[in-house]
């Protein structure tokens, strides 16, 4: 009885990683486009703002792109997804962390990172 439980209850909590690294990705990449949450271009590093061959709103429109992507693998493939979701998130933390600012961000995205590289190991189980 026990097992049955455990199993369920390891369903459930998959699925809420799952569905969570589905929406957020999309409507954090959405937002790339409208700036309604935060205007994203604060969040680019200023050495990395300095060499890109256009504007930084571009380029967040550009990652907005990716994360919705990242958001249909997750829902598609989510081991795949999971451990795309995690290696952007690190990334994005090391971005932040390199310039010294938002490091509350860096710490979030790396804890977020940490979930999405569990739900892509727990996939294994559950899918």
């Amino acid at each position: 009885m026990k097992s049955n439980n455990s199993q369920q209850t390891l369903a459930q909590t998959f699925n809420l990683l799952k569905y969570t690294f589905v929406i957020v990705p999309i409507v954090a990449g959405a937002d790339k486009f409208t700036n309604l949450l935060t205007h994203w271009e604060q969040y680019v590093n200023p050495s990395i703002a300095s060499i890109l061959p256009f504007s930084a709103s571009v380029f967040m429109m550009i990652v907005g792109v990716i994360e919705i992507a990242a958001g249909i693998i997750v829902l598609k493939k989510t081991e795949i997804g999971g451990y795309i979701v995690a290696g952007w998130l690190t990334v994005v933390a090391l971005t932040l962390l390199v310039g010294f600012n938002y490091i509350d961000i860096a710490v979030r995205d790396l804890v977020m990172a940490i979930c999405a590289l569990s739900m892509a190991r727990i996939s294994k189980i559950i899918e």
